[in-house]
């Protein structure tokens, strides 16, 4: 999956807005906000070198059960799927796995006290154990990615994926939809969409503030997408 100069700018200056927006959404929140999140949420944020797509389900309680972050390199085809499993709110399983030449997977689970209880490296030439810097980097990535997924659930900040078919997007749930692109992603997109037989997959951040095009891809994200109740 390519980068692109000026598009890979303008999501990023989406999100540096939107987590604007969220920041002061999340500070009114305590006096304004009585409406209770919704119990499965799908969100996206910009790393350095990628995109970060969320999914999350939460409990009656508003407490968090599953949490899964696919993150999609700029460059290279090394897909990254982390999966965070909790249980009485606190964290109990990491599992992360990467596709491609260099294929791995990572299991971690955790007891009450966030004490490491089973930990393993599975690649194709075995398994090893995991380094203690390696286990406290994968507590801190599981903390900072779930205090994201608060704030850009209090921003509103949505994912949303569907197919491009000769110039009609149609979502994942089977509705024909219409997303508000800026013109240079309108531009990127037709060019993408007549080197791919006109048949694509994308993905977008949809926020109170606009529309913003996060990922165009040979792919059909609908096949693999996340439901609600099935995460």
């Amino acid at each position: 999956m390519k980068r692109i100069n000026r598009g890979a700018m303008t999501p990023l200056l989406f999100a540096r807005r939107s987590l604007f927006a969220v920041l002061l959404a999340t500070g009114l929140a305590g006096c304004s906000f009585h409406t209770e999140p919704p119990t499965f949420t799908a969100s996206g944020y910009i790393a350095d070198q990628g995109i970060n797509r969320l999914w999350r389900q939460d409990d009656d309680q508003n407490h968090p059960q599953t949490l899964i972050n696919v993150y999609s390199p700029y460059r290279g085809k090394q897909t990254v799927i982390t999966r965070y499993e909790y249980q009485d709110n606190h964290l109990s399983q990491i599992r992360e796995t990467r596709d491609g030449p260099d294929a791995e997977t990572v299991q971690l689970r955790l007891d009450q006290q966030g004490d490491v209880s089973f930990m393993q490296r599975q690649h194709a030439s075995g398994r090893e154990k995991l380094s203690a810097d390696d286990i406290e980097r994968y507590k801190y990535q599981a903390r900072a990615v779930l205090e994201l997924s608060e704030t850009l659930r209090a921003g509103q900040v949505t994912l949303m994926q569907g197919r491009w078919n000769q110039g009609v997007i149609t979502a994942c749930n089977g509705e024909t939809v219409s997303p508000r692109f800026g013109a240079y992603s309108q531009v990127w997109l037709a060019k993408r969409a007549s080197r791919a037989n006109d048949r694509l997959g994308l993905a977008w951040l949809s926020a109170p503030e606009g529309t913003e095009l996060l990922l165009v891809a040979n792919e059909d994200f609908c096949r693999w997408e996340p439901k609600p109740g099935n995460l």
